[in-house]
């Protein structure tokens, strides 16, 4: 077989199945004892994203059994609709969210559903009215982000690598500030750049270019926290572990912030 990527495709393998392992029905053989047996479906955007979910969600919730779902096609109608001018996401991609929700739990009867994807948050009511018959929570992945940077007080810079994110990304920031019944000032900076060489694996260099945006945005204003608007860009935090030493102001990310939510939630379950 011939290998037409530059990578040790064994290598490849065996690390990727080291993150994601392979389905079963028993617990989790590890991880902390409130959380063990806990079932978190993830409703993703696209598949590629599920390494996400899986490596974020084991670090953060030893013990989880996270039960992915999503396909590019979804992504693609998305940007589809983003590059026409049509509303983005379109009807069809929510429904097709709350669909899948019901799938996991229809399948596996999981305990809380979490949505991964920033630009479809536009679709959490209505996954969130779908699964209250059954009584499961649904957590926007973004959320607890942005509930962060809005208690930190200052000017949010919102720093995307994708489009079709930057609208319901900054729909969301200022619905949370009227919940939270808060004043928000945000500014946004989009690098398509770094999205480009994420999907290169060129990780260090999408890293990079995110820093660099950040601080070119901090010398020209006064920004009090960024927001990183997609889960894809958690990785930044590999190269940058220290935001406030890099920076002078923290980075937050949903990987984090949105994981620690739902072993909040799990915990209470």
């Amino acid at each position: 077989m011939n290998n037409t990527f530059a990578v040790d495709p064994i290598e490849l393998f065996s690390m990727y199945m080291r993150v994601a392992g392979v389905p079963h029905v028993e617990d989790e053989p590890d991880g902390e004892p409130s959380l063990r047996g806990k079932k978190l479906g993830v409703v993703n955007g696209a598949s590629w994203i599920s390494l996400w979910t899986y490596y974020f969600g084991k670090m953060i919730l030893p013990g989880v059994k996270i039960v992915n779902v999503g396909n590019e096609a979804v992504q693609l109608n998305f940007m589809k609709a983003h590059k026409e001018g049509k509303p983005c996401p379109p009807k069809i991609n929510i429904d097709t969210f709350v669909r899948y929700a019901r799938d996991l739990y229809d399948l596996f009867g999981v305990d809380a559903i979490l949505i991964s994807c920033s630009t479809m948050n536009r679709s959490a009511q209505a996954v969130r009215d779908e699964m209250a018959r059954y009584n499961v929570p649904v957590i926007q992945i973004d959320e607890a982000m942005m509930e962060a940077a809005i208690e930190n007080g200052g000017k949010i810079l919102v720093v995307a690598t994708h489009g079709p994110t930057v609208k319901s990304t900054q729909a969301l920031l200022q619905e949370t500030a009227d919940r939270l019944h808060r004043e928000v000032e945000y500014i946004g900076v989009t690098t398509e750049e770094a999205f480009d060489l994420l999907g290169q694996g060129r990780i260090a260099e999408h890293n990079k270019v995110v820093g660099q945006a950040i601080q070119g945005a901090i010398e020209g204003d006064d920004i009090g926290v960024v927001v990183l608007a997609q889960l894809s860009m958690t990785v930044f935090k590999f190269s940058y572990p220290d935001p406030v030493e890099s920076f002078g102001i923290p980075v937050l990310t949903s990987g984090e912030c949105g994981f620690l939510k739902v072993k909040e939630i799990l915990m209470n379950l």
